[in-house]
């Protein structure tokens, strides 16, 4: 990861409006260590391929699981539908008078 900031040219610019140069090496070397900090978090924030990887398992054991339990409802749903049509047309011998 390249470092936008350039601290010889923010040194330049600070001599250039007359900063002292003993101020202007320590601001531009305080500036260049703030953004090395700040870029050092940031890639640690970043996902590797196996981070997506891993999601992506998760994701799809997740959708597997959704899809079972889904299935057990319709399932479930469709057997108590045809019991109560059964009852209801007296399929089973017991139907309604």
């Amino acid at each position: 990861m390249e470092n936008v900031f350039d601290p010889l040219k923010f040194y330049d610019e600070l001599k250039a409006a007359d900063v002292p140069e003993k101020q202007a090496r320590a601001q531009a070397e305080a500036m260049r260590a703030a953004f090395a900090a700040y870029d050092a978090s940031r890639v640690k924030e970043l996902a590797t391929k196996g981070d997506l990887r891993e999601a992506e398992l998760r994701l799809q054991n997740q959708i597997e699981q959704a899809k079972s339990s889904l299935l057990k409802w319709q399932i479930g749903i469709g057997i108590v539908i045809l019991t109560i049509m059964a009852k209801g047309f007296g399929w089973i011998g017991f139907g309604f008078k």
